[in-house]
């Protein structure tokens, strides 16, 4: 059975105020039916991706606050989260609540930018969780759910469509598989301490590859890692109480990018499989009917916004898109990514990615892994029932209603500036004998419209 996805596929044009980004979203979210999902008091969790300290690709806040303006209009009681990541990198930035709000309102997340309440949904320390039982999940049979979003009447998850290192694609499932997952919900999707798959336990380590603190210029790196402080540099080697370890993923950016750990091949398949029983766990803890997602797949990086820098993007715009079925959603974005060419200069050609009908984001990855791929997550989500490969592409038609894209005071300028200007006329057209200001009365203008 087909899913339906609404989609207005711009390739980055718009023509119009009444043809940009901001209304395409709002379209495509009142045609795929997410504003019937709001009745007049739910509280309605937007999940979006903040952006990583110093990231530039991550969706710009006015998304958030169309979509916030929209929700208040029906009813709804809006507010925009994220959630507390692990410690997978030594400069990670949204590690505890405060971290990870400080890094927010650098990248203009505040609630005076969305006109509601910007919230961390797990707490301080990713701790505020709803665990849920996922009897049909394909590998992960619990999972651990931010509790601001677990107890939300209504969510819908805003997502910039891009790459991701380890889930290949950043959409829809990734969204709420991981950015809806608490800290021990992450671990929990991450394999942490799975005995095959773990980035732990499964983690191959190889302290002869250490250069110890006489030969390597970066060793703090790795001394330093471990919040528990498991890993010790000596003058020639590294050791490692790997019997303490909690499987927290902090030596991900020292020991696994030096060579002194390897992750198996396996651990980066599970942890995608997971991210897709992870979010079928979310949609069934806040209700099918009561999720909706909207894709933008614009500023397609070909790493996540979780990452510190942002690399020019693989593609050209896609469009928005819109579904209540994040399979089909994802599907439909990935399809139309491999129709599109390739951008020039980029990722995508480096690795050569840019024809059509190429799977871009597999090619453009950080993570060079065989049979790691761009569909995982979507194959997942069919096996477990979070939704459908299939789908039925709709392209609804541009609504013009200002609503969707004039300033926020709908009066006619002259009822709106009528009386200002009649008070005060800014316009001084009475000085110089109705000339207004001095200037030169004529000036040889073809001497600065064309070369000497």
């Amino acid at each position: 059975m087909s899913s339906k996805v609404y989609s207005l596929e711009t390739e980055g044009r718009c023509h119009s105020a009444a043809t940009g980004l901001v209304p395409q979203m709002l379209t495509v979210f009142e045609a795929a039916g997410l504003d019937a999902m709001i009745s007049p008091g739910d509280v309605v969790a937007i999940k979006l991706h903040c952006g990583e300290w110093n990231n530039t690709a991550y969706l710009r806040p006015v998304y958030a606050r169309a979509l916030a303006d929209r929700i208040k209009a029906l009813g709804g009681k809006p507010f925009v989260c994220d959630t507390t990541t692990l410690t997978y990198s030594t400069s990670a930035s949204r590690s505890t609540a405060l971290d990870l709000l400080n890094t927010a309102e650098r990248n203009g997340y505040t609630s005076a930018a969305l006109g509601c309440p910007f919230i961390v949904a797990d707490g301080y320390n990713g701790t505020d969780d709803m665990r849920v039982d996922l009897p049909e999940g394909y590998i992960l049979k619990e999972a651990y759910i931010a509790k601001a979003i677990a107890l939300a009447d209504v969510l819908i998850a805003l997502t910039h469509f891009k790459g991701h290192p380890i889930g290949i694609i950043g959409g829809a499932i990734k969204n709420l598989g991981i950015g809806a997952q608490s800290k021990r919900g992450k671990s929990n999707v991450h394999m942490g301490g799975h005995p095959q798959y773990g980035f732990g336990a499964a983690t191959e380590f190889h302290p002869e590859r250490c250069k110890g603190r006489n030969g390597c210029p970066q060793w703090e790196l790795c001394q330093n890692c471990c919040p528990h402080g498991l890993f010790e540099v000596t003058d020639t080697s590294i050791t490692w109480k790997r019997e303490l370890c909690s499987n927290c993923l902090s030596h991900l950016g020292a020991t696994v990018a030096c060579g002194v750990c390897d992750i198996p091949e396996v651990t980066f398949q599970a942890t995608n499989a997971a991210m897709a029983d992870a979010c079928l766990a979310t949609v069934k803890t806040v209700g099918r009917d009561k999720v909706g997602f909207i894709n933008m797949a614009i500023d397609i990086s070909p790493a996540c916004d979780c990452v510190g820098f942002a690399d020019m993007p693989i593609m050209p715009n896609l469009g928005v898109f819109a579904s209540t079925d994040p399979v089909a959603l994802d599907q439909a974005c990935v399809h139309k990514a491999m129709q599109a060419q390739g951008m020039p200069g980029s990722a995508a050609e480096d690795y050569g990615a840019v024809e059509s009908g190429t799977h871009k984001f597999t090619a453009a990855s950080s993570v060079r892994v065989p049979d790691l791929s761009e569909e995982i997550q979507i194959r997942t989500g069919v096996i477990n029932g979070l939704g459908s490969r299939e789908y039925e592409m709709v392209e609804p038609e541009q609504i013009a209603d200002r609503r969707f894209w004039a300033f926020s005071d709908l009066r006619p300028l002259r009822e709106r500036m009528g009386a200002i200007y009649a008070r005060e006329n800014p316009f001084p057209v009475e000085r110089y004998d109705g000339r207004a200001y001095r200037r030169e009365e004529s000036v040889d203008l073809d001497r600065v419209a064309h070369d000497d």
